[in-house]
């Protein structure tokens, strides 16, 4: 194959096949996209300040409903010691920019907007160049794959808690069923966002778009909600590359792996 290449050892009678993972356009475009993806999450909540999409009803509240978010900061503001400042602004001022900072924080997210759009396209295109989309289709065995998968990840910390093997399932693909699912998702999760993006920005211009999420307040709560799907996918994503070890980490990094051993007779 001209994708794999094979490094001899001499260390046990072994080889490693140095097998190639990621296209460098797909490289850099994950990369890009850790600062950018981290810029869109905090302006858009200073900018969802201004106007709430996500509201509760708050009894004896003479304003009708109030903010999730004012809500909760007004209870931290309570109950957390230590904790100052005005409720309905906490959550905005410590996991966004800030609250009143409408404006820089519309500057800020269609910058990284726009930039979260080329990135997808070179992201695209390095996965069509190096045939890296093969390996985020769906397979008939992900059912049963995703099981032995779910197990190992179960497994990790106990088994380090109590020093007993954890063996790792034998994947023959480039990703496992779980992280096929999941990149595939979010791959869709992503399109998802800047199209709903586009629908909250021109909702008269690309009507069509806003009547497609169901009016111009639903595609508001479709890309908030998108973004917290996002949120979602990356702490798992974190998680398990670091379970998963170096090598997986490394591959993102230089585009190779060596994970894959075998004998010289093979």
């Amino acid at each position: 194959m001209s994708n794999v290449s094979t490094l001899a050892r001499a260390a046990d009678d072994e080889q490693v096949k140095v097998i190639r993972k990621h296209h460098l356009m797909v490289r850099i475009a994950h990369w890009i996209n850790v600062p950018t993806i981290a810029l869109l999450m905090l302006s858009g909540l200073s900018i969802y300040w201004a106007s709430p999409v996500f509201k509760i009803a708050v009894k004896d509240s003479p304003n009708g409903p109030q903010d999730l978010f004012a809500i909760l900061g007004d209870w931290v503001i309570q109950h957390v010691p230590g904790q100052t400042g005005e409720g309905r602004n906490w959550f905005y001022d410590h996991f966004a920019l800030g609250s009143g900072n409408l404006a820089k924080a519309l500057n800020i997210h269609w910058f990284c907007a726009y930039l979260f759009m080329v990135i997808a396209v070179v992201y695209v295109s390095g996965l069509l160049l190096g045939g890296g989309y093969r390996a985020l289709l769906p397979r008939a065995s992900d059912f049963k794959e995703s099981l032995e998968m779910i197990k190992y990840y179960l497994n990790v910390v106990p088994s380090f808690v109590l020093r007993k093997p954890n063996l790792h399932p034998t994947i023959t693909s480039k990703y496992n069923a779980l992280q096929r699912t999941a990149y595939f998702s979010v791959s869709i999760m992503g399109l998802l966002l800047i199209l709903s993006g586009w629908a909250i920005h021109k909702p008269i211009a690309l009507s069509w778009l806003q009547a497609f999420f169901g009016g111009y307040d639903s595609a508001r709560a479709w890309h908030f909600l998108l973004m917290v799907s996002v949120i979602l996918f990356v702490i798992p994503h974190v998680i398990l590359v670091l379970a998963d070890g170096w090598d997986c980490f490394r591959s993102m990094i230089v585009g190779w792996s060596d994970k894959v051993r075998i004998n010289h007779d093979d």
